[in-house]
């Protein structure tokens, strides 16, 4: 609760009782959102519109005609900025994920569940996709309320009839966008226009991921948020009085009161028109503080301000802002937490980048087999045998050539020629064999060129164990 003055206490508690989209029978409570309209409003379409041109336009470009960006799970087959990685790239991957959590944990903490209402695909999705179309086909809250209560009619039946269809053809169109990031667009390509029959297990992951949009946007919606995702309750341990939220200023605006004409006003500039809460998606009122069902939307805020406009108010009553800024009127500051935090993403970024920027195309290493020491060989020879593990980081498949640089002398490879697929990991043995009078120490350096289909990239650095020879 907070405490006005020393005879004023707003009980801000109570909403803790129950759910906003529960009834007190424990049913589901249909909610039906006002349409916003503002500049946060506006700045999230557009923001939305860039979102969703990176999401369906990205897989379809490519670099010599490979996906720019590809996430495969299934083969374990990942393609970031035009560069393919595979199992073997496994740390870096994992670095990058864990850099990934960490920003969204800075970021959460600097300024609360923002990326929820932002950034968030579910959020996008609903409310600048599917819930636009809803305004279109059926109008605005109290339209959606009359013709959801209405008796089936004809216009009622056209209006959900092409409601539903547009909002299953477009999981359809998500569905398959989903599957291109992870199989490519030549994949799905195939899978489309070529018999069910091919590509059976593609065309059941389409039906199913199809269906699981069309549930979760035509019918599940908040609950996704409020219910499924983790990111709600783990903002819980993030956030404290210093993060900036979408909060109520309520030592202006206690204690409320409707605005009645002609009448001098007392109490504070909420007029409890509740606005805020008809525009919000999860059915919560602002007013009562931060709350685990809040997703940052900004559409409170909007609502807000376009009545403090029509009062002639101060823009701001409902705004980002912490608990502290609010209490004790003072501006943000960067507290030790934050500083930590991104002391830590700084470090994680910085070796992140490092790896990536210092990956070869081709990883060799070369061991002297173990447990084995030098053989004597025919003519007056003495051999060393080789292992070498080759990791393919390109979209090619390449052959490999070894030769001895520095030393006069014969390099064998045991077995066929040495080919690496695409992606992949070879191991091959090879055998070097020096003439004995060669050998004046116990371990000779070896110079091995490794020629990628006759073009020398790398030259790997090897000692060649022997008996010492004086001469």
């Amino acid at each position: 609760m907070h405490m006005q003055s020393s005879n004023t206490i707003i009980d801000t508690d109570s909403f803790r009782d129950h759910l906003g989209i529960i009834t007190d029978d424990g049913k589901r409570k249909n909610i039906y959102p006002k349409k916003p309209k503002g500049k946060f409003y506006n700045a999230r379409t557009i923001f939305s519109m860039v979102l969703l041109a990176f999401l369906f336009g990205m897989p379809l470009i490519k670099v010599d005609g490979h996906p720019f960006m590809m996430f495969n799970i299934v083969d374990r087959k990942f393609i970031l900025f035009g560069q393919v990685f595979g199992t073997h790239d496994f740390f870096i991957l994992a670095l990058g994920f864990i850099t990934f959590v960490v920003s969204i944990i800075l970021f959460t903490a600097v300024f609360g569940r923002v990326f929820c209402g932002w950034a968030c695909p579910q959020t996008v999705f609903l409310e600048m996709v599917f819930r636009k179309i809803e305004f279109f086909i059926e109008g605005d809250y109290v339209k959606q309320k009359n013709l959801n209560s209405a008796p089936w009619t004809g216009t009622k039946i056209f209006k959900k009839l092409s409601k539903w269809g547009i909002f299953f053809a477009l999981s359809v169109l998500i569905a398959n966008t989903f599957l291109a990031w992870i199989i490519g667009i030549d994949d799905l390509r195939k899978i489309i226009t070529e018999p069910v029959y091919k590509h059976l297990g593609g065309f059941i992951a389409m039906i199913l991921f199809s269906g699981a949009f069309y549930f979760v946007f035509a019918w599940f919606r908040e609950y996704a948020c409020i219910y499924v995702c983790p990111y709600g309750r783990l903002q819980g341990v993030l956030l404290d009085k210093k993060t900036t939220v979408i909060a109520y200023d309520y030592v202006r605006g206690e204690p409320r009161g409707k605005l009645k004409k002609g009448e001098e006003r007392t109490n504070g500039d909420c007029i409890d028109c509740k606005e805020c809460m008809a525009v919000c998606p999860t059915a919560i009122d602002i007013r009562n503080g931060t709350q685990l069902e809040c997703v940052n939307c900004t559409a409170c805020i909007d609502s807000c301000d376009n009545i403090m406009d029509k009062i002639g108010k101060p823009r701001g009553l409902i705004r980002f802002a912490s608990e502290d800024s609010i209490k004790n009127k003072t501006k943000f500051k960067i507290s030790a937490r934050v500083i930590a935090y991104s002391a830590v993403l700084v470090i994680l970024l910085t070796v992140l980048t490092i790896l990536i920027s210092s990956r070869k195309p081709m990883d060799v290493t070369i061991l002297r087999a173990p447990g084995m020491i030098f053989q004597e060989q025919p003519d007056n020879k003495i051999s060393n045998l080789y292992t070498m593990k080759l990791t393919n980081k390109t979209f090619h498949d390449v052959n490999i050539t070894l030769k001895l640089e520095n030393i006069e002398g014969e390099l064998k490879v045991i077995g066929n020629d040495i080919k690496v697929p695409s992606g992949d990991v070879t191991e091959t043995k090879f055998l070097v064999l020096l003439p004995k009078d060669k050998l004046t120490v116990m371990n000779t350096p070896l110079e091995i060129g490794v020629y990628r289909d006759g073009t020398k990239f790398e030259t790997n650095k090897i000692n060649f164990l022997g008996p010492a020879v004086q001469k």
